[in-house]
């Protein structure tokens, strides 16, 4: 799909995460948008966004980040939001901002976003979050928006959970997930969060850990999947164990998602 990342100016992280090939066919495309938050959206990118007919958004940040953030909606917008009431990264930050407490170098960034990455599999309202995306996916007709704050991190790990429920390619998972690090425009996303960052947690950190905290990496996502596989020997046990994705839950999915 050459078309799979769309392109706004104050929405980040834009980009279909259909298209790829299952067991049972081809994740249908125009049906699973991922993102970051539309707090900045313009008019323009609001009708663009119009254009693609979302019936439900799933919005995996915490109450704290929407009240600071209030995303906006196009006009005639009239889909279901859904969200778990309380903080989805623990303590009323961001996982990028959470892990940045007191970093200063790239090593200490990338360490803090793999123990984080092990966590949140299990953080009880991103938890319940999640298990209303997935119920959204079995569910309802019409296309979805997953997003969080920075569309990297919870989402990340809720569009790979998808993906691999569904059989999609590990490379496949894999190069999705990496995406984030070349969608739209990276090196303004990240120069956007910097300030903020640094005024959070204080100027000691360098250029190459604000990159390692707004950054995916392979590994992060490799921790979700292997604490997954240690508790429970396989995402399809801990999405039916923790999420209640049982096998006719995925089925129901497949069957809306897979042409």
């Amino acid at each position: 799909m050459t078309d799979r990342v769309l392109s706004f100016v104050g929405i980040h992280n834009f980009r279909d995460y259909g298209g790829y090939d299952t067991p049972a066919g081809r994740l249908r495309t125009g049906m699973l948008w991922r993102s970051g938050q539309h707090g900045a959206a313009t008019p323009a990118d609001l009708a663009s966004v119009a254009d693609l007919g979302i019936a439900t958004v799933i919005d995996l940040r915490g109450d704290s980040e929407r009240a600071l953030t209030p995303c906006l909606r196009h006009d005639g917008f009239d889909g279901l939001v859904l969200f778990a009431p309380g903080e989805t990264a623990g303590i009323q930050l961001a996982p990028h901002e959470e892990a940045g407490h007191g970093i200063a170098t790239a090593g200490e960034a990338r360490a803090a976003m793999t123990q984080l990455y092990a966590s949140m599999p299990y953080r009880p309202i991103l938890v319940r979050s999640l298990t209303l995306y997935f119920e959204a996916l079995a569910t309802r007709d019409g296309a979805s928006l997953l997003h969080c704050l920075a569309g990297k991190d919870r989402t990340g790990v809720a569009a790979a959970l998808l993906h691999r429920l569904l059989g999609v390619g590990d490379d496949d998972i894999m190069a999705d997930y990496l995406l984030t690090n070349t969608a739209g425009d990276p090196a303004r996303r990240i120069a956007s969060a910097a300030a903020s960052i640094r005024e959070r947690y204080g100027p000691q950190m360098s250029d190459e850990a604000i990159v390692a905290l707004m950054s995916v990496e392979a590994d992060y996502l490799r921790t979700t999947f292997a604490v997954i596989e240690e508790r429970h020997g396989g995402v399809e046990r801990y999405a039916a164990e923790v999420l209640g994705v049982d096998a006719a839950r995925r089925d129901a999915i497949a069957a809306r998602l897979v042409a």
